[in-house]
């Protein structure tokens, strides 16, 4: 193995990125690559791309324009900087990539990664624009070894693991289907392996992800495909975990026995993202949604039956075309009905090779930064509205690094809020209760709740203080 090397990865996008960006560290790290914080340090920069929007593609080229301007203050230091490109921006832009940013060495698409220390190599040895955005045969999972406990326990108490990918929706703007492919799951007992390699290193709450994630079909070790519901249930069997979430739904595979999950199954948190897109019958048909406004709201009727101090949150697309106001005064009117604790909003922006971007009716742009605008103040209005409503609760709160300040921990509430809290360090990787005292914009400040001092006490004990 050569000398130890640094490594920078930045992540564009979506919470899988993330979780790919670790995977990618993982691999490279038996090379003798160690991830820096600091990216003017790096002998190899990755940038793990998003294709979603127009915005996020170009944030990948300016950012690329800043690296190749660290590649160049290398060289005239005698050394070698190397830049990769992944991720679905790189699967989709492939060897257009290198004809914009002639600077980039690699570019591995989001299902090459488990190739990406050879495609390294080969950069090394001095190959000239390393493309690699095939999708392979063999499946990257298995090609992928658990990352180590050190590597692990370095990244804190939350962790997000995918449990499936792709997307066999395709809803007329979404380039995920092209991007990331068929939706694929993977075995149970692989992602039981990982969640167990993580509780073993001190993570307590784990967010399982795919781009549909409620589509989960994974082989179980009894031979048949398990729901996510399931697999929920198996992982909530695993010592240390404490905590689980699942992101990012879609309204057609929110399932009976998933519903019922919510209900009964305590580690799994009172917050749920489930998109929805427009509250329009008439745009949601021109999407490919394959849902109605009023299935969408069954759905939710459902789910706050089973659980009904649930939080919803939801993403939202402006501005598609042949949006009119009155198709746009409907989403406001689902947004109200719904009362959601937050969202994502966009613009719509056509990407090449989609549905959507070959319809007619593409709305002015005027006019969609003024809907933005207004269903965003509603957005806000909401999630405002539902933090206040919180104050003087107790809350269980995971404690996750310290504050800005001294004495301060950061945690976060069983909705996904980050709670800022006077505590002993001591707490960190713990949850106790907390006594909501102030809201903010971005977060809240509380109390140890008077029961949490017994949780305090056994901390302290434990540390040895």
């Amino acid at each position: 193995m050569k000398g130890s090397r640094k490594l920078f990865v930045k992540s564009f996008g979506c919470q899988m990125n993330v979780y790919d960006s670790r995977r990618m560290a993982d691999t490279l790290a038996p090379k003798g690559y160690v991830e820096t914080a600091a990216i003017e340090d790096a002998d190899l920069v990755i940038l793990n791309t998003c294709h979603i929007r127009e915005k996020a593609a170009e944030k990948v080229y300016s950012e690329l324009g800043r690296v190749r301007l660290l590649k160049e203050a290398a060289a005239v230091h005698g050394r070698r900087l190397l830049i990769a490109v992944a991720g679905c921006g790189a699967q989709a832009e492939g060897e257009e990539i290198v004809r914009r940013a002639p600077a980039v060495d690699v570019v591995v698409g989001s299902q090459n990664y488990h190739r990406l220390a050879d495609l390294v190599a080969r950069a090394e040895r001095g190959e000239k624009k390393v493309v690699d955005t095939e999708f392979p045969v063999e499946d990257k999972f298995d090609a992928l070894h658990l990352p180590s406990l050190a590597a692990t326990r370095s990244r804190g108490v939350t962790a997000f693991v995918t449990v499936q990918e792709g997307c066999d929706k395709f809803c007329t703007f979404c380039v995920v289907p092209y991007t990331r492919g068929a939706e694929a799951s993977r075995p149970v007992g692989k992602i039981v392996a990982e969640v167990e390699r993580l509780a073993e290193a001190g993570v307590r709450e784990v967010t399982l992800i795919g781009q549909n994630v409620n589509a989960y079909h994974g082989a179980g070790p009894d031979g048949r495909p398990w729901s996510l519901a399931e697999l929920l249930a198996r992982v909530a069997q695993i010592s240390g975990i404490e905590r689980l979430r699942y992101t990012t739904s879609h309204p057609l595979d929110m399932h009976d026995d998933l519903i019922v999950a919510h209900r009964d199954l305590p580690q799994l948190m009172p917050q749920l993202h489930l998109p929805v897109q427009s509250g329009s019958d008439r745009i949601l048909a021109a999407m490919n949604r394959r849902h109605t406004r009023a299935d969408y709201l069954s759905v939710v009727s459902r789910l706050r039956r089973a659980r009904p101090d649930l939080a919803l949150t939801s993403d939202f697309i402006v501005g598609f075309p042949g949006e009119t106001e009155d198709h746009f005064a409907a989403t406001l009117g689902l947004v109200g009905e719904i009362g959601y604790a937050g969202a994502y909003s966009f613009k719509y922006s056509p990407r090449p090779g989609t549905p959507g971007a070959q319809l007619d009716d593409q709305v002015d742009e005027e006019v969609k930064a003024d809907r933005l605008h207004r269903l965003q103040a509603a957005i806000d209005a909401n999630q405002a509205a539902f933090n206040r409503r919180l104050i003087g609760r107790t809350l269980s709160v995971l404690f996750e690094r310290p504050g800005r300040y001294g004495g301060q921990l950061v945690g976060r509430s069983p909705y996904l809020q980050p709670v800022q809290v006077t505590a002993p360090p001591a707490l960190l990787g713990r949850i106790a209760d907390v006594t909501i005292t102030e809201v903010a914009s971005n977060s809240m400040f509380g109390a140890l709740a008077q029961g949490a001092a017994r949780a305090q006490k056994t901390a302290l004990l434990d540390a040895g203080a």
